[in-house]
């Protein structure tokens, strides 16, 4: 992959070896700097990624190099080994093992893909009547919990402070969560024996899909490697593996968030890049058409309305990914400005709609985001087209529809 700056090395103490082992491979041109320079070093080399390694006098300097890398208009990938304590929000964790410079590298290429495809985003951005969402990434992001132990409890609540958080019992039902959900990461918890532990990571190393999802493993020493380059032991106090996950999952929903962007410039803007469904305008324009048509031409045609709880703005957000993920090619669908999800079934009639909608609100069941909000439990109501409606009326019966199916 090529590359616009150097990498910055941060360290007070002699270069280490797998720096030097960086620098030779001419992969990555390395520049060095202390910690009290670093902050004015970013600014004035530009680099490509941050590479920094704590020792004694870095606890003054770290939070105005994290600072300065996170004013930075393009992302900037900070990478600290061997953190001993929690880090600042957009710094990511590297522990390193048998001084080993190929993780570090798969670990920057990693995160200057991203960096990549944020500069093709901010390329593209005046193409398209659209912005960049400005919440947080990692508050949408959504982490798959995999534990069966003691600090289960604990760390569901820690990560649920911070995103959403599916839980997982058992290895099958991890499965099914990676296959239905779009997911940013996966904490590997106590509760499963190394063999299990050691399948399961081997299978996400084999799935394209998940090389590069950042796996947080907190209670097992690997006997291997594994292509994964975000993965990360971390130990400690939930609150903590919390923390220092946290940065590795945000640069995994940033990277879905610029990959949902360009979506939607493609779209001409009509796609939501929080969401990927359509844009409110662009639902009500083709959900006028497709009625229009249907009418004229015949056939069937559905619509499902999933409503949440208004006190769990959440839920909405994780329905909407849930339907562009898994609804089919010939349906669309919106987040309504009232909190509930509209999807639209092309071409079905109202028994299958409604077990297709009976479906997706099972999957929509399983997301909790910690003790601060509930799980998610949508009314469905499902209606269909008749020879009478138009596009007003049928939206407006599926609304008044909500009440009963609640009941």
């Amino acid at each position: 992959m090529s590359q616009a700056g150097p990498i910055l090395f941060v360290s007070n103490a002699q270069r280490p070896a797998f720096i030097s082992a960086l620098d030779e491979a001419r992969l990555f041109p390395v520049i060095d700097s202390d910690w009290s320079s670093a902050a004015r070093a970013v600014e004035e080399v530009q680099p490509a990624a941050v590479v920094a390694a704590p020792g004694s006098g870095h606890e003054p300097h770290l939070a105005a190099v994290a600072k300065a890398i996170a004013d930075q208009t393009l992302y900037l990938p900070l990478i600290i080994v061997d953190p001993q304590t929690a880090l600042p929000h957009n710094a990511l964790p590297f522990t390193l093992r048998d001084n080993n410079s190929d993780r570090l590298i798969a670990r920057l290429r990693a995160a200057m893909r991203v960096r990549t495809l944020h500069a093709t985003v901010l390329r593209r951005l005046p193409e398209a009547k659209i912005s960049l969402p400005e919440t947080d990434p990692a508050r949408d992001a959504t982490v798959l919990l995999i534990g069966r132990g003691s600090a289960y409890p604990a760390l569901s609540v820690a990560l649920g402070e911070r995103m959403g958080v599916i839980g997982a019992l058992s290895i099958e039902a991890a499965a099914k969560h990676l296959n239905t959900r779009d997911i940013d990461g996966v904490v590997l918890a106590e509760g499963f024996t190394a063999r299990v532990a050691d399948a399961f990571l081997t299978v996400l190393a084999e799935d394209t899909r998940f090389r590069n999802m950042p796996v947080i493993v907190t209670a097992h020493q690997l006997t291997q490697t594994y292509d994964l380059p975000n993965l990360e032991l971390i130990s400690g106090e939930p609150t903590q593996i919390a923390a220092n996950a946290l940065p590795l999952i945000r640069q995994h929903a940033m990277e879905a968030q610029f990959s949902r962007t360009l979506r939607s410039i493609d779209a001409g803007g009509w796609l939501d890049p929080r969401s990927g469904l359509l844009t409110p305008e662009a639902f009500a324009r083709d959900f006028s058409k497709a009625v229009e048509q249907t009418l004229a031409r015949g056939g069937g045609l559905s619509v499902a309305r999933f409503a949440f709880d208004a006190s769990n703005p959440r839920a909405q957000l994780d329905a909407a990914r849930i339907l562009s993920r898994l609804m089919r090619q010939m349906d669309f669908g919106a987040a309504q400005k009232d909190g509930s999800v509209i999807v639209v079934f092309a071409e079905t009639d109202f028994r299958t709609a409604h077990m297709i909608a009976r479906r997706l609100s099972a999957v929509m069941r399983h997301t909790s985001n910690g003790k601060r909000e509930p799980r998610s439990e949508p009314v469905v109501s499902v209606d269909s087209l008749s020879p009478s409606d138009t596009a007003r009326s049928l939206l407006a019966r599926l609304s008044a529809e909500a009440p009963r199916a609640a009941s």
